[in-house]
């Protein structure tokens, strides 16, 4: 006889639905611990200094749940096989959770313990992802381990320098998942926008361009590796205006003047746009032009933080056999979230005496972006699909 499930309901039916909802959520309550640390209005001790937390948790704890539900899902489609039970999902989720709580307890837990509970979750995601393609013989979709393994290196060079190990490793460590994060957004990129264009505007044909597709990823991995290695100058900012180039070359070939007029997809050019951007000032970062942390916060809280919201929008619809329109509360958390990259990483170039102020506006941004995400797909998320099919 068969055994039930032991988490047998909607939020544990597929990858995207448990993690999105744990990204939203996370998205919320690290930025108000953030700010309140920030300001001073909370002390705790933690594992990690300050800053440390705050790029370790909205990297390691935001952003990979998002690429978590996201790879869950898409290796399922991809190879028709599937990727994790229900109570294999349920697992995963508490290692992502006590990979966040754990940190607090600083003083009370070995520092080793709370280190390899929040190392261990991207190698389980590794293994859970890696058996649907080797089944399926998708050897091609390898590069998807290869890339989570990358975000585990840099996560494990964080921990090495926390736990006293090495000297200086942390700060490598989150360039390193920086990098990874956005390589794996280009790549995904060539696979969706073009799918998501066609099915969002009828009558369109997007052209797929397989040598820009390569050379968009080729020279962010280029820019990303001078940063690693320390190199600026001329160098890393004509490898950045390379990037620059192809990129805008990419999206243009992707782009038709109708995406303006449908929220999920604007959105997720918008997202391409701030990576674009980050580029741009990374250049200019090389001559000392701008301050480094622009363009990291292009990368991070426009790239990444817009295409995420964006996609989990897209895919939650789509997934839940929802019509793919996005509601007005969602368009509005759309420009909220690109509200947010713009008082952080442009006005300050323009207003720098208004520094506090404009941090201010764009964390309450981003926190009414994830609010309104949270209040329109938590039920989403959270519920059967409506026309009773699995998933």
């Amino acid at each position: 006889m068969k055994s039930q499930p032991i988490f047998d309901y909607p939020l544990f039916a597929l990858g995207f639905r448990a993690f999105f909802a744990l990204a939203g959520f996370a998205a919320l309550v690290l930025i108000v611990f953030w700010n309140a640390l920030f300001n001073g209005t909370l002390t705790a001790e933690h594992y990690f200094p300050d800053s440390y937390w705050h790029a370790h948790e909205m990297l390691l704890g935001y952003a990979v749940a998002v690429i978590a539900g996201f790879l869950l899902t898409a290796i399922k489609n991809w190879t028709g096989k599937p990727t994790v039970t229900d109570d294999q999902l349920a697992g995963l989720c508490l290692l992502w959770l006590y990979g966040r709580i754990l940190p607090f307890y600083a003083g009370e837990l070995p520092d080793i313990l709370i280190a390899l509970v929040d190392f261990a979750f991207l190698p389980a995601l590794a293994y859970q992802v890696s058996k649907p393609i080797i089944q399926a013989k998708q050897y091609r979709n390898l590069f998807f381990i290869g890339l989570i393994l990358l975000l585990a290196l840099g996560n494990g060079l964080i921990h090495a320098q926390m736990l006293g190990l090495q000297e200086n490793t942390a700060t490598t460590g989150i360039q390193l998942v920086v990098a990874t994060i956005i390589i794996l957004i280009l790549i995904i990129a060539g696979r969706v926008f073009p799918f998501f264009t066609e099915r969002a505007i009828p009558g369109t044909l997007t052209i797929k361009n397989p040598m820009l597709d390569n050379l968009s990823v080729a020279s962010a991995v280029i820019v990303f590796a001078l940063q690693l290695f320390d190199i600026s100058g001329t160098l890393l900012a004509l490898a950045a205006m390379v990037a620059v180039v192809v990129n805008i070359a990419r999206l243009s070939i992707w782009y038709v003047p109708r995406v303006i007029y449908v929220p999920l997809l604007w959105v997720l050019y918008a997202g391409y746009g701030w990576i674009v951007l980050g580029f741009i000032l990374t250049a200019l970062s090389a001559y000392s032009i701008v301050l480094p942390s622009l363009a990291l916060h292009a990368f991070t809280l426009g790239g990444i933080g817009a295409l995420t919201l964006g996609m989990m929008a897209r895919v939650s619809l789509g997934h839940t056999g929802r019509a793919l329109k996005a509601s007005n509360a969602i368009v509005i958390a759309f420009a909220l979230i690109n509200v947010a990259a713009l008082f952080r990483v442009l006005l300050p170039i323009a207003m720098p005496g208004w520094y506090e102020n404009l941090m201010y506006v764009s964390t309450l941004s981003w926190l009414a972006a994830f609010s309104l995400f949270i209040f329109v797909y938590a039920p989403i998320l959270s519920s059967a699909r409506p026309d009773g099919q699995d998933g």
